[in-house]
């Protein structure tokens, strides 16, 4: 009798953990930059955990596929081991693409050409979803300024909901700023001779300056600009911001948040409010002490 009662009450305990399981988080989320570069120099074009999956089924709360656009240098597994299992999660359809290779090395060819290839992404993307007409973006350091591009001047407009960038490079940055990303990657030489789009994010460049001129954002398309004032790449930091886009930093309620341009896309506290922007809903906000990369 009693090794019946033992036997049920295992199997009651089994059921119960199978169900927590069940209920906790599916895919694993990645806490650090330094750890995401590990993973990404072993398979240079993976795909994080629960990204890029024709699976996945659009829902009333969660109707537009999310798009994760990575920064100069990176990858989708460098820049996206964090936040794009976190929405997937937590319900969102995430994808994300590599782009811009030159010389081998991503998110460095000329810029217009990198949204050339982010706008055959995106149509692929909604390819899969018959009757849904637009996305929403994310995107970090160059990955939050180049859509403004595809959605200025190549006909995003008409496919995009909201851009929320990351540390975007919107004015472009300081020499010394492009200086502190190439040292990061272990670019030697002169910087921005590696690759078109070092030159072409240096502030006042003419790049920079017709992405600016006139409305830097356009149409009927939702612009958010999330920060750390702590970033030493696109320096200031406040040349993110742009008119007609929300602002947030990061510092703002939390003095633990100490994370720079590359891990403010791996800050719990970033991807919760990436979250609430997509979404509409409002979480709280987590206030983790989160130290930078370099």
């Amino acid at each position: 009798m009693n090794l019946r009662r033992t036997a049920a009450m295992a199997a009651c305990a089994a059921i119960a953990f199978l169900s927590l399981a069940g209920a906790a988080s599916a895919y694993t989320v990645t806490p650090s930059a330094a750890l995401a570069l590990s993973f990404s120099a072993v398979d240079p074009t993976g795909t994080p955990p629960g990204v890029n999956r024709d699976d996945c089924k659009l829902t009333a709360a969660k109707p537009r596929p999310v798009i994760l656009v990575h920064g100069t240098t990176e990858n989708r597994l460098a820049n996206w081991s964090g936040l794009g299992p976190r929405l997937a999660n937590e319900g969102f359809c995430v994808f994300a693409l590599n782009y811009g290779y030159y010389n081998g090395i991503p998110g460095i060819d000329a810029i217009e050409k990198s949204a050339a290839q982010l706008s055959a992404y995106v149509d692929s993307v909604l390819a899969k979803y018959p009757g849904v007409s637009k996305v929403d973006l994310v995107g970090h350091s160059l990955g939050g300024m180049m859509p403004r591009y595809y959605i200025k001047f190549l006909g995003g407009q008409n496919k995009v909901n909201r851009l929320v960038g990351i540390a975007p490079s919107n004015q472009g940055t300081t020499l010394n700023g492009i200086a502190a990303l190439a040292k990061v990657f272990g670019i030697t030489g002169i910087v921005t001779s590696v690759g078109p789009a070092f030159a072409q994010q240096i502030a006042g460049s003419p790049f920079i300056t017709n992405l600016n001129a006139g409305d830097p954002t356009p149409f009927a398309v939702k612009y958010d600009v999330l920060v750390t004032n702590g970033d030493q790449v696109v320096t200031p930091y406040r040349s993110s911001f742009i008119t007609g886009a929300s602002a947030w930093t990061a510092q703002s309620g939390c003095l633990l948040e100490a994370s720079e341009h590359l891990q403010i896309s791996y800050s719990r506290r970033v991807h919760t409010k990436v979250m609430n922007l997509l979404d509409g809903r409002n979480r709280t906000l987590p206030c983790d002490l989160v130290l930078p990369y370099v």
